[in-house]
Order: structure tokens, then C-alpha cells, then sequence
């Protein structure tokens, strides 16, 4: 799987956007940066990054409405194939429709430890509170400010005598290290097999009378006192595989499966040819069609009784 393709949004220096460009130049890093933007054509991080080979997109946001410059740089992410947002000193407040277009893919770093002092001027605030620690935190954006799941934290110590500057200077080297590596463990997420388990055991659970068991050393789901209709597995029998088993719809459905997309569908080992196994080590997995397949799979071993009741809701 190639690296994710990550667009960086200024509004001055861009300190943090040159630590996370220059923490993406290492081999390893998961994502790469594939433009840098600013509401400030003038912004200096737009010639730094320039320099180092990044795309670059300014313009003025002034006399224009919120939603119409937010359409102009959701155009300029899309057409560099960004798959993910970071802010990094954007001093924009964003509208719902940019928001909603980078659901769960745009993050920001905020510099103080969430969900204390949310807005400007945190170092001050923390100093004028007496606080022994202030720091930063990258969150997911979401609609209301400051106010996502915050992802990761670094606390940094107020010393006597400090102001917001000295504060905020020491505050901005634990930014620098903290966005680089919360931007990758966020981009990976996908491939991290407890966070697999996390989203195919919300999906499970949520079918009806569903519960969790542990069975042959795998997290399962079943109905209550009933039979089994979804696992989770994670390099079992030390197969190197992270994966969902459904079962099939038809006797023929599991050689289909796998013939059309092997990469994606195999056969698992001890289940016979009522189960098909679904790859989620590839990092890049359609949701909504797991969820149908748990969902099939669930209506398949659910008593009569069930299903029909579950018929009946439906159709209200």
C-alpha cells in the first residue's frame, strides 16, 4: 500500500507543517505531504514548502464568505488527491460543509491540553490559572471548535517566571514532535489490528441479541445462546492475517470470492466451505459492504422467530 497523501493548511510560518514535511523525507513515514495551501498568498511556510518541492496554493480569503473560500480549498486538496487534512496554524474557523467533506480525516494540533482552554491566548490562561503543566494536543476536527476526540497529548511544564512567550516556545517544540507521530499512528489506524477489532465489534454488536465470546483463542459473535455468525483473527496459527469470517450465502459463493479478488477473500483454515475469510490488513476496507456481510451473515443463523420479528420493524 503506497503512503497516504496528506494536504497541510497555513496561515503564517508553518512551523509545524515544515516538522511534519520534513518527518515525511524519512523511508519509513506512512504519509507524504502533497500540498501545502494558505488563506495568505504571503504566508511564508508557502516559500518554504515551495523549496522543498511541495505544491502550494494561496489566496486571500478576504470579501469572500466563509462556505465559498472553504469550496476553493477543498478544490485545490482534492485535485492533489489528498487523502487526509492537517491543520497546522490554520487561523481559519471552517464551515460545516468543509468539515463534513473530511469527516474523521482532517486533524489539528491545539496548544494546550484538551479540553482545558479551548480558543487563544492558552498560554496566558494557563499561567493565570496557576497550572503546573500546560502542553498541546492533536484532535480530529469537528464541527465545534477545539472539540474533537484528541488523539494524542504532550504536557509541558510551566516554569516560574515563564510568560507566554517563553511558554509557548517550549510548547511549540513538543508540537513539532507530537503531530508527526499522532498524523502517522492516525494514518495507519487501519492496518492496527486492536483498532479492527474495535470497528468489526461495533458492527457485530450491533446486530440484534448479538454478543462476544472468546473462542480457539479469536474474539467471535453470536446470538445470545445461539450459533456463531462473525470472528476476528489476528495471525492465527501464525498465518501473518488480520481478517473477518462471514459466513457464505451459497455453497459456491467462497470459491466466487475468492477467484474475483484474491488479495481480499480466502479460504479459512478449520471452517469448511460455509465461511469465507475478509482481509482487513490491507488498509483500505469498505465498510459499508463488511457491514452488509456481518449483517447477512447474522440473518443467517438468527432463530426464525427473530428474523421475522426484525422483518416486521423494518418495514416501520
Amino acid at each position: 500500500m503506497g503512503k497516504a497523501r496528506v494536504g497541510v493548511l497555513i496561515s503564517g510560518r508553518g512551523s509545524n507543517m515544515a516538522a511534519l514535511l520534513y518527518a515525511a523525507k524519512e523511508d519509513t513515514c506512512p504519509y507524504e505531504i502533497v500540498l501545502v495551501a494558505a488563506n495568505d498568498p504571503d504566508a511564508p511556510g508557502l516559500a518554504l514548502a515551495a523549496a522543498e518541492g511541495i505544491a502550494t496554493f494561496g489566496q486571500s480569503h478576504k470579501g469572500m464568505k466563509r462556505a465559498e473560500f472553504d469550496a476553493i480549498i477543498d478544490a485545490q486538496l482534492r485535485a492533489a488527491g489528498a487523502d487526509y487534512v492537517a491543520l497546522a496554524g490554520y487561523m481559519r474557523l471552517l464551515s460545516p460543509a468543509f468539515v463534513a467533506g473530511w469527516e474523521n480525516r482532517m486533524l489539528n494540533i491545539h496548544p494546550s491540553l484538551l479540553p482545558r482552554y479551548k480558543g487563544l491566548d492558552t498560554h496566558q490562561r494557563a499561567i493565570d490559572a496557576g497550572d503546573a503543566f500546560a502542553g498541546c494536543s492533536v484532535h480530529i476536527v469537528t464541527a465545534e471548535l477545539d472539540d474533537g476526540p484528541v488523539l494524542g497529548q504532550t504536557p509541558v511544564a510551566i516554569l516560574p517566571g515563564d510568560t507566554a512567550e517563553t511558554l509557548a516556545a517550549r510548547t511549540l517544540i513538543a508540537e513539532h514532535q507530537l503531530y508527526s507521530r499522532t498524523l502517522a499512528t492516525f494514518v495507519t489506524r487501519e492496518r492496527q489490528p486492536d483498532w479492527l477489532l474495535n470497528k468489526v465489534r461495533a458492527i457485530a454488536l450491533a446486530q440484534p441479541q448479538a454478543e462476544e465470546t472468546l473462542s480457539h483463542g479469536m474474539p467471535c459473535f453470536g446470538i445470545a445462546k445461539g450459533k456463531k455468525f462473525a470472528w476476528f483473527t489476528r495471525d492465527h496459527h501464525g498465518d501473518g492475517i488480520t481478517a473477518l469470517l462471514v459466513k457464505t450465502t451459497a455453497p459456491e459463493e467462497q470459491a466466487s470470492l475468492i477467484e474475483a479478488e484474491p488479495d481480499i477473500y480466502y479460504r479459512p483454515a478449520y471452517f469448511g466451505d460455509d465461511w469465507i475469510g475478509i482481509r482487513l490488513d490491507r488498509g483500505e476496507n469498505d465498510w459499508e459492504h463488511l457491514t452488509a456481510r456481518i449483517r447477512a451473515s447474522w440473518r443467517q443463523i438468527a432463530p426464525t422467530k427473530l428474523l421475522g420479528l426484525m422483518d416486521i420493524a423494518e418495514q416501520f
